[in-house]
């Protein structure tokens, strides 16, 4: 097994700012409390999937996440930023809501989504057909800004649940946290994957080099989890996580073995294919079933989640695949060399 140095799991450093609310934030974390927040004209001047609101957001929900060095921790719940949080909330909420307003109805929606097209695109299967070991290492740079707190933002939604779907959304989160055993934790198979590939594990590590695409599809999920009108929302967009993961990972996987990486990286994306295969049932069946037995209501919450989550990974896919395509980076600045355990 990779040993992990403790830093791994150490509060990440801020990352820099991209505009003018990201760094009014920045200036109020880093002074305890004093300095001027954005207005909302500033706000609403603000591309709502923009890098300088997007990383503003991550700032805010990563206080009720780990935090961040040297920033205290009562600002979590400091009105001043929770009053902005709401602000870029209803900004980033409102460009969703146009934008996926018409998404099909959940059965609809969840049985496209065991499609798998022949001719299909995407990452994955450019990293089986063609992926080399620098597209699989930025790759998993990356989706780490998620995948290191995997399933934390999930967590929130199971207070907000009853019956079937509370029981079997717990069932799926404890095997997420390793069924027990911190070592089988998913989030920690995933830093072993990182140290594989020569990347630096630490939490938040790779922030600074993630577009305003990934930090989106991550905010989107803390979004959802911490406000109970949207718990709809959180269980459509978990739906889509596990139903798409199995296939996606299995390629992954199969590139993984053609590059050579190391063990971890290998047995991270096989751990998903047959977990969340498991899981998808179970998602499907219990989680959004039991939630719309309960609030049939919550239907077109739970659509609009599903919706949201494809919207927002076909715009990770559509810059990523660009920047390949033009034998570019993907990243805003560019990885070290790897060091380590790297292949």
């Amino acid at each position: 097994m990779t040993l992990l140095s403790p830093a791994v799991d150490a509060r990440p450093e801020a990352p820099e700012a991209r505009g003018e609310v990201s760094r009014k934030v920045l200036d109020r974390l880093r002074g305890g409390g004093s300095g001027r927040l954005p207005l909302a004209a500033d706000i609403a001047r603000c591309a709502p999937y923009g890098e300088d609101l997007q990383l503003a957001l991550h700032l805010c929900y990563e206080l009720h996440h780990r935090g961040f060095a040297g920033v205290p921790d009562n600002l979590e719940w400091d009105p001043g930023l929770l009053g902005v949080r709401a602000l870029m909330e209803h900004r980033f909420e409102s460009a969703l809501r146009h934008d996926c307003r018409h998404c099909p109805e959940v059965e609809e929606a969840l049985a496209a989504l065991l499609v798998e097209p022949v001719d299909g695109t995407g990452v994955s299967r450019f990293l089986m057909s063609s992926g080399e070991l620098w597209h699989l290492r930025e790759y998993v740079a990356l989706r780490s800004v998620h995948q290191l707190r995997e399933a934390d933002p999930q967590l929130w939604v199971i207070p907000r649940l009853r019956g079937r779907a509370k029981a079997a959304m717990v069932a799926v989160e404890y095997d997420e946290y390793g069924s027990g055993r911190a070592e089988r934790m998913h989030s920690r198979l995933y830093a072993e994957l990182m140290a594989d590939l020569g990347l630096d594990p630490s939490y938040g590590r790779h922030v600074d080099m993630a577009g305003a695409e990934v930090l989106a599809a991550s905010n989107v999920m803390s979004l959802f989890g911490m406000h109970r009108r949207l718990r709809g929302a959180l269980v459509g967009h978990f739906a889509v996580l596990e139903t798409t993961s199995p296939p996606a990972a299995s390629r992954i996987a199969t590139a993984m073995r053609r590059a050579g990486a190391g063990p971890a990286a290998q047995r991270y994306f096989e751990e998903h294919v047959e977990a969340d295969a498991v899981h998808e049932q179970l998602v499907r069946r219990e989680v959004v079933g039991g939630l719309l037995e309960d609030e049939p209501d919550l239907a077109p919450d739970v659509a609009f989640g599903i919706a949201a989550a494809c919207f927002l990974e076909d715009r990770i896919g559509g810059r990523v695949l660009d920047a390949w395509s033009r034998g570019e980076s993907a990243l805003r600045s560019p990885l070290p060399p790897p060091s380590g355990n790297e292949p």
